[in-house]
């Protein structure tokens, strides 16, 4: 599955690291990095990720 996280929108609240941390977590930074696939045993976690996202700046896709 691909993720798509529109970085423009994305103001990095991070509450998809507690959905899916195998997949997003907050950089030393601050900022939110991500895996662009993921594989689809994680597909529940990612969509949960997406729905939790205040700022609905994740995109699901496959």
């Amino acid at each position: 599955m691909k993720i798509i996280v529109d970085m423009d929108v994305c103001k990095d609240h991070g509450q998809c690291v507690f959905s899916a941390p195998e997949v997003f977590q907050i950089s030393d930074s601050g900022r939110l990095v991500y895996e662009s696939e993921a594989d689809e045993s994680l597909r529940d976690a990612v969509e949960e990720a997406a729905d939790v996202c205040p700022l609905q700046a994740i995109t699901v896709e496959g």
